[in-house]
C-alpha cells in the first residue's frame, strides 16, 4: 500500500480554518444567519427577500432568471414565487404569452413590504462594511467579484 503525502494549501495557512474558502463560508455562514434573522420579523425569507430587491431593480424577470440571480433552483424559486403571490407581494399572469415564462412583478403590498424591511437588512450589510477599512472596500469588492469568476469558469 503506498502513502499518500499531504498536498500543500495554496498558500500559507496554519489549518483549514485559516484557508479562503473556509474564511469566505464562515463569512457566508455569519451573513445567512444574520439575514434569516432580520427577516423572519418580517415574515420573509432570505431568498424571498432577494426576490423582492431584484423585481423592484428588473420588473418583469422570469422564474428562471429570478432563481439564477437569487442562487436557488428552478423549482425552489417557483415555490419562493408561489409564496410571495399568496402573500400578495408579487404579481404573475396565470398563463404565459409566449413560451414558458410567466414575468413576476411587485404589488403596491410589495412594494411596501420591502421598503420596510429593507432598513433591517441594509443594518446587516452595514456591520460587515464596518469591519473593513473604508480604504480597502474597493479592493474587497473586486477580489470577491474575480474570486467568483474564477470558479465560475
Amino acid at each position: 500500500m503506498m502513502e499518500s503525502t499531504p498536498a500543500e494549501p495554496p498558500h500559507p495557512a496554519e489549518d483549514v480554518t485559516h484557508h479562503v474558502g473556509y474564511l469566505l463560508k464562515r463569512a457566508q455562514a455569519a451573513l445567512r444567519g444574520a439575514m434569516d434573522k432580520v427577516l423572519r420579523e418580517h415574515g420573509l425569507t432570505v431568498p424571498q427577500y432577494a426576490t423582492l430587491e431584484l423585481l423592484a431593480l428588473r420588473p418583469g424577470m422570469s422564474n428562471a432568471d429570478l432563481a439564477r440571480a437569487t442562487f436557488v433552483t428552478r423549482q425552489s424559486g417557483n415555490v419562493v414565487l408561489r409564496g410571495l403571490q399568496e402573500a400578495g407581494l408579487i404579481t404573475r399572469p396565470a398563463t404565459a404569452d409566449h413560451g414558458r415564462a410567466r414575468p413576476a412583478h411587485l404589488t403596491e403590498e410589495g412594494h411596501a413590504r420591502l421598503a420596510t424591511v429593507q432598513a433591517a437588512v441594509y443594518a446587516v450589510e452595514q456591520r460587515m462594511v464596518e469591519a473593513v477599512p473604508p480604504h480597502r472596500m474597493p479592493a474587497l469588492l473586486a477580489d470577491l467579484d474575480r474570486i467568483a469568476a474564477a470558479l465560475e469558469e
